[in-house]
């Protein structure tokens, strides 16, 4: 007897075979039976007219902390992702030591919150622990963080280290990697990861590509410098064979646009030189991250209090001020393509969703002094989301043989809409509606791809024998709803999610299971 029985889906199994008509048997939390089935099953879900694919694996997300605080994870489960990989851009929750966790944590309140939970842990399988008791509904696997490598060796410090600081840099890469880890990530626009230089890098590769590791890298520059960022990264894969994975590839700036064709070739280059890279994409044309990366890296050192200690100090803010009206940074698309996504104090909450332009009037201030004095207020806890690419970019990238999918959703505020709505986006926007790709190429990328290219070996394609992370979707009526005015909004037309067997979704509602597992690499 099934537990569970899915007919008459239109079965996508996520290796970009073509659709074909099965039902799909389940037993405890593995898929166990695909074709005609005639056996009896406690439940039975009538999938006709519905797409069944394997659960969607979110490539970049930022809910490290909130699958804590927040276990049932509805800005992803109702999109079909069942998967989620933490720890980016080399800002993770740990390893961390005694003397340096609240600095930490109030350094990625900008990125990740501040959630009112215990950080009781400190070493990396701790941080995976207190996942596991929180029961998530999403399976989630984890980066290391290079700047948690790097402030635990050396500080906030922006200098190359000593051989005895790499060295001991190379050994907490290693714990990491032996308590569960699946890969050494970095943010190589955000201190201390940005101090990093490549040998730097190459050498922490090293460590992770002898545990089966890969390297994900938030790039150091995407705009006018995309070509040699691509180059850098790609000659630290091929140093330290370490497969490389670029977070949210795209070109910033309009300047820029177009440019993703030759970056796109790069790779290519690459891959026919012997080198693994890949790379994933959120399917909008504005980012987001901390408000405060609008600074030059040299205003960030020292950490976040020596970071607002500058900004109080006129000089040091003039410089600042002289500095970015130099270089164009935060100024390159208008200051009314930046808004402000979420702030921690209540006077400054009329400003979510807000053009920087429009704060900067309301405030009676020129925008640069608001950005400083927003930092200020906020103590570094305030995201924006910024307008730079296009669309025919996106559409472009989105193409590329070795793109998956991704929501880098930062889950504060007004959020950027991505955080619910980036999966449905692409089934229904750039698939339904527009025909960028073929629905089983958009699902491969969805699935089969980003397992593959973080080792799980038993989730990402509808086969028996694999982990049950099933999503049940409407291709005629999947959709995002949220928008940039109204963020926080579940997307139509995801009808059924199964993680590890269990109902997580049921007729578009969640049904309150975290049936979600940590997993942790073991290679």
């Amino acid at each position: 007897m099934f537990d569970l029985v899915i007919k008459s889906g239109k079965v996508v199994d996520g290796t970009g075979n073509p659709w074909y008509r099965a039902d799909i048997g389940i037993i405890g939390d593995k898929i166990v039976e695909i074709g005609r089935l005639t056996g009896d099953a406690e439940a039975t879900i009538n999938a006709e007219g519905l797409v069944v694919a394997p659960g969607f694996i979110d490539t970049h997300s930022h809910s490290d902390l909130i699958l804590i605080s927040e276990p049932e994870a509805k800005q992803k489960i109702m999109q079909g992702i069942t998967t989620e990989v933490v720890g980016q851009d080399g800002l993770g929750e740990a390893p961390l030591r005694d003397d340096i966790v609240d600095e930490w944590r109030r350094y990625l309140s900008g990125l990740n919150g501040d959630p009112d939970i215990d950080w009781s842990w400190r070493g990396f399988g701790e941080y995976l622990d207190a996942l596991e008791v929180a029961r998530p509904s999403t399976n989630v696997l984890s980066l290391v963080g290079h700047g948690n490598i790097r402030i635990l060796a050396m500080g906030m410090e922006n200098r190359q280290p000593t051989p005895s600081e790499l060295e001991e840099m190379k050994v907490l890469t290693e714990e990491a990697m032996k308590e569960g880890a699946f890969g050494l990530s970095t943010g190589l626009i955000y201190p201390p990861c940005v101090y990093a230089n490549t040998e730097e890098l190459t050498e922490l590769c090293r460590v992770a590509a002898a545990h089966s590791g890969v390297f994900v890298v938030h790039m150091r520059n995407e705009g006018e410098r995309l070509l040699e960022s691509i180059d850098e990264v790609t000659e630290i894969g091929r140093r330290s064979g370490a497969p490389v994975h670029i977070s949210h590839f795209k070109a910033s700036g309009e300047e820029n646009w177009g440019k993703v064709v030759d970056a796109i070739e790069r790779i290519e280059e690459a891959r026919r030189d012997g080198v693994d890279v890949t790379a994933d994409q959120y399917p909008y044309i504005a980012g987001s991250t901390f408000l405060s990366s609008l600074l030059p890296a040299w205003a960030h050192e020292g950490g976040t209090e020596r970071m607002l200690g500058r900004l109080r100090d006129q000089g040091t803010r003039a410089r600042i001020a002289e500095e970015m009206t130099r270089s164009g940074r935060g100024q390159d698309w208008g200051w009314n393509n930046i808004l402000i996504t979420s702030v921690k104090t209540e006077k400054n909450k009329r400003f979510e969703g807000v053009g920087l332009e429009d704060v900067a009037r309301a405030r009676g201030q020129r925008p640069l002094e608001t950005i400083f004095d927003i930092v200020l207020e906020e103590e570094n806890a305030a995201t924006m989301a910024s307008f730079g690419m296009c669309e025919e970019d996106v559409r472009t990238v989105m193409r590329a043989p070795f793109r998956m999918a991704c929501t880098d959703g930062i889950i504060m505020g007004r959020p950027h809409p991505r955080v619910y709505g980036s999966f449905p986006r692409i089934l229904g926007r750039y698939v339904r509606e527009q025909g960028v790709l073929h629905l089983e190429e958009a699902l491969r990328k969805m699935t089969s791809l980003p397992a593959q290219r973080f080792d799980l070996l038993d989730r990402g394609v509808l086969r028996p024998g694999m982990r049950a992370d099933v999503t049940v979707f409407n291709p005629d009526t999947i959709i995002d709803t949220a928008t940039f005015q109204n963020p926080i909004r579940f997307p139509e037309g995801v009808e059924y999610v199964f993680v590890n067997g269990e109902m997580t979704v049921d007729g578009g509602m969640h049904t309150g299971a975290r049936a979600g597992a940590v997993l942790r690499h073991r290679r």
